[in-house]
């Protein structure tokens, strides 16, 4: 089974929280969908569990999420 490829999301001011930036990539509807993510341990952040909503995240980052996977990139 081979992995997502993984999608870069542009951000225009680093670090951006974990929270925001599940938001900003697709990965979560809203604010309370991204929290019930984190809350039931879904969300991996370079391949490492991650449950806290406020982590700070810079340019090279992996979020994933099930399936879906998304690198914090910048602004070119």
């Amino acid at each position: 089974m081979s992995r997502a490829p993984i999608q870069d999301v542009p951000v225009a001011e680093h670090p951006i929280r974990l929270g925001q930036f599940l938001k900003l990539a697709g990965l979560a509807e809203h604010g309370a969908h991204a929290r019930e993510l984190l809350e039931a341990e879904e969300v991996q952040v370079n391949g490492r569990l991650e449950t806290r909503r406020g982590a700070q995240l810079r340019a090279g980052d992996v979020v994933a999420v099930g399936g879906q996977r998304a690198r914090v990139a910048s602004f070119h």
